[in-house]
């Protein structure tokens, strides 16, 4: 009995350590792992978070400098665009090889199309009048003559063309008014060449293979010039314009 009395007392005042608890140098161990945690996040979560502005800063300059990219046709590079108003003619394959075989330094729209689609004209109009006037036949002189005389008729209609579509910056190169103009003055061009044939048919000439293959290629030229005019308003609004 005096022996547990004695082993009571020196128990007393001695808590049992429960399984879970831990001595003060465990504890002090265990708190400076968590700071260490929360400082390796903390400092994950700063350099994610620099990168991502970093990121978005870039990204904006880029949107800003990048030139828009737009579904029109405006857009587009020569090819397709010579290819889509080529394609109201009845020859699209020589309009667009005749047209895209010029220097076109910009993107054209149907108006500059138009404009060198009458360059294309004039040229193979003028190479036909030359080979006409080198013509020595005593049978069909008069009949040739007049060829030339009508040729240069219809230059002058084509370059009053061109005339009417030279304009100061900024300015539309055609408008309602010209379009009706030059729709006239192609449609009298190609009068005329049809003039020269029926004079030549009257007097029974007979034209060597290189003046008939010019005199239809210019024919053909006209054709595409006159086809492009007259869908010109339709072809401005593919390409998101207007006319004025």
């Amino acid at each position: 009995m005096a022996m547990e009395s004695l082993n009571f007392f020196k128990g007393y005042g001695k808590v049992n350590p429960l399984p879970g608890d831990q001595s003060p140098y465990q504890q002090k161990s265990t708190a400076s792992k968590r700071l260490i945690l929360i400082i390796s996040v903390s400092s994950i979560l700063f350099f994610t978070l620099i990168l991502a502005l970093a990121l978005a800063v870039l990204t904006r300059d880029q949107s800003n400098t990048e030139p828009d990219e737009s579904p029109s046709l405006a857009s587009s590079n020569s090819a397709e665009s010579i290819k889509t108003v080529c394609g109201v003619t009845q020859n699209p394959s020589s309009c667009f090889t005749s047209i895209s075989s010029l220097n076109i330094s910009t993107k054209p729209d149907p108006e500059v199309i138009f404009k060198l689609s009458l360059k294309v004209s004039i040229t193979e109009l003028k190479h036909l009048s030359s080979l006409f006037t080198s013509l020595h036949d005593v049978n069909s002189q008069a009949a040739m003559r007049d060829c030339v005389s009508q040729f240069d008729d219809s230059l002058g209609k084509l370059n009053d063309s061109l005339l009417a579509m030279e304009v100061g910056p900024g300015e539309k190169m055609l408008t309602l008014e010209k379009v009706k103009d030059i729709q006239t003055w192609i449609s009298a061009a190609m009068t005329d060449q049809d003039t020269c044939i029926d004079g030549l048919e009257e007097t029974g000439s007979v034209l060597p293979d290189e003046m008939k293959a010019t005199m239809e290629r210019s024919k053909d030229f006209l054709s595409i010039s006159l086809a492009i005019i007259s869908k010109m308003e339709a072809l401005l609004e593919k390409f998101d314009l207007k006319m004025h």
